[in-house]
């Protein structure tokens, strides 16, 4: 009896896995939405994969890595250089960009899937959410056949890919945040003007006073630590720079004229956007292979000497994880999460993200002739986001993944190490000054256009 037990409930939870996205949450979250499930359920997948390349990268998985047939030892197809390659450094670096190639290929092909859904009545939408035991299958089989793809050349080419598709998810991460600044504003002065004004208003200026505070103490440690007087003359010109630039995106949100047009845009914006372009100018400075600029984090707290033995001079010693690393990390757990479960009122950032005002709430789940509650389809009508737009945004989270798990390292060939490069530097920098562009225009927008919509 306990065994026809079991297999009846195996049976449930098989057809919840071959169902739609309602059926496989409908447990957890029974007044959920059926968009929201979904996304969920991806950015579940994307994290997934997540852990899995950051247990590769652990020390003494190596070893267990080694094992695959093929994958080290005699793996080079490079003339001259079969066998050479310091297993201890490369394996984990060839296993987390082959890792993320399968997580990125799987988001892709799901993103030319779904081009132009319209609604939940398409039949592309019972893929999107439904079938998640043919996805996972999907993405496993995927990465089985990237660990058999030759090295040759892959390496390096998916090396460029990476840094192309991280410096766009950079400028989507900043914004996100802009998104997310904007709700934070009008919940918290929403609930001044409703209830006891002094503490949310006190609350608002805390948190902007300290965003500021982090932002600028910041910019005076980069001087501090990442330039020297006569060397370093690009890190000197990148603090100072988004030091100005973080001064004039605060002038602009409190202009009267700004504000009378976009009543909801303030200090509190302007900072989180301040310190968040700090910490891009951190991350770039921190892949500067010139050591001089670039002390390891490690070197400043135990105040040893900053002229340490270079990545590439000891390329048994490579560095996977540090500080940058762990913050990148954070902030993508929570951009990734926050892009699941958004519904923004802000019309510009709906407009640049692909989504619907509000995101089409839906009401309670709905019972079903099995008593089992189930998420509300909300899309019956037109979809709240962009099916495609969600999976190519997941597509260059997997390259943003690899390139922070591996340090941003390119790949060298002649001495089968990593090390730190300047189209790293370049890449995160120009995305931080494409993001404060992006944040100013939609602060100048209204002003330059009165006739449209921004509000």
């Amino acid at each position: 009896m306990g065994a026809c037990m079991a297999l009846c409930s195996l049976a449930s939870c098989a057809s919840c896995l071959c169902g739609s996205a309602p059926c496989l949450l409908c447990g957890c979250c029974p007044s959920s939405r059926n968009s929201t499930v979904t996304r969920l359920v991806f950015s579940f997948f994307l994290l997934l994969g997540t852990l899995v390349s950051v247990i590769m990268i652990l020390p003494g998985m190596e070893a267990q890595l080694q094992k695959i047939p093929g994958f080290c030892q005699g793996a080079s197809t490079i003339p001259g250089m079969e066998n050479q390659f310091n297993c201890d450094v490369i394996v984990g670096y060839k296993s987390v960009y082959r890792m993320c190639f399968a997580m990125t290929c799987f988001f892709f092909l799901f993103s030319a899937i779904m081009v132009r859904v319209q609604s939940s009545k398409d039949p592309r939408a019972a893929i999107q959410n439904g079938f998640w035991f043919f996805k996972f299958l999907i993405l496993v089989g995927i990465t089985v056949g990237a660990f058999f793809i030759p090295d040759g050349t892959f390496h390096t080419v998916w090396f460029y890919f990476g840094v192309v598709g991280s410096f766009i998810f950079i400028v989507i991460q900043l914004i996100l945040l802009i998104d997310f600044a904007h709700s934070w504003n009008k919940i918290w002065v929403g609930n001044a003007e409703e209830g006891n004004s002094k503490c949310w208003f006190a609350g608002l200026l805390s948190f902007t006073f300290l965003h500021y505070a982090l932002a600028f103490t910041s910019g005076v440690l980069f001087y501090i630590y990442y330039t020297q007087p006569n060397d370093c003359t690009e890190h000197k010109v990148f603090i100072s720079l988004n030091l100005i630039f973080s001064v004039i995106i605060s002038i602009v949100s409190i202009l009267p004229k700004v504000q009378e047009a976009q009543p909801q845009s303030g200090l509190l914006q302007a900072s989180l956007i301040s310190l968040y372009t700090m910490y891009v100018t951190w991350s770039a400075m921190t892949n500067n292979p010139n050591r001089k600029c670039n002390p390891s984090l490690l070197s400043l707290v135990s105040n040893v000497s900053s002229s340490e033995p270079t990545p590439t001079s000891a390329p048994g010693q490579v560095q996977w994880w540090d500080a940058q690393s762990i913050v990148g990390l954070v902030i993508f757990l929570f951009c990734t999460l926050y892009a699941s479960i958004r519904s923004s009122s802000n019309t510009q950032v709906n407009k640049l993200m692909q989504t619907e005002e509000g995101g089409g709430y839906g009401g309670e789940g709905k019972v079903g002739e099995d008593g089992v509650r189930r998420a509300v389809d909300n899309e019956e009508e037109g979809v709240t986001y962009s099916y495609s737009f969600f999976h190519f945004h997941l597509c260059l989270a997997s390259l943003y993944i690899m390139m922070t798990l591996t340090n941003w390292y390119q790949p060298d060939t002649t001495t089968q190490a990593m090390q730190s490069s300047m189209p790293a530097v370049w890449v995160k920098i120009s995305s931080s000054w494409l993001g404060l562009g992006l944040y100013l225009w939609t602060l100048l927008a209204p002003l330059m256009f009165p006739d449209r919509d921004f509000s």
